[in-house]
């Protein structure tokens, strides 16, 4: 005797659309949180390059000091600069900051 389920057979177009409306809506989301970070880091190398120190950055950002410590890194990160002063002067010759 062949088992039974209790739902019906799924369709697959169904299905289908149903995924690709939460791709959708999670690259969008995605999108916006990179757009967020984005103007973060940028906020923060601006800062950067008027010589604040981590703390001077998180309060003129509205942020803790640990998170403002997190956002220097990683533009030092993205940047490939092993110090403040390297990135600031990456970022001059990409044009992110006027000096």
């Amino acid at each position: 005797m062949a088992e039974t389920f209790p739902f019906q057979r799924l369709d697959v177009y169904v299905a289908a659309r149903e995924l690709a409306a939460l791709v959708h809506t999670a690259r969008i989301a995605d999108a916006e949180l990179r757009d967020q970070a984005t103007r973060a880091s940028k906020s923060v190398v601006l800062n950067l390059a008027e010589g604040l120190g981590n703390r001077a950055i998180a309060a003129r950002l509205g942020i803790s000091e640990h998170t403002a410590k997190f956002h220097v890194n990683a533009i030092l990160g993205k940047l490939g600069a092993e110090s403040r002063a390297a990135a600031i002067v990456k970022a001059a010759r990409l044009g992110l900051v006027v000096l």
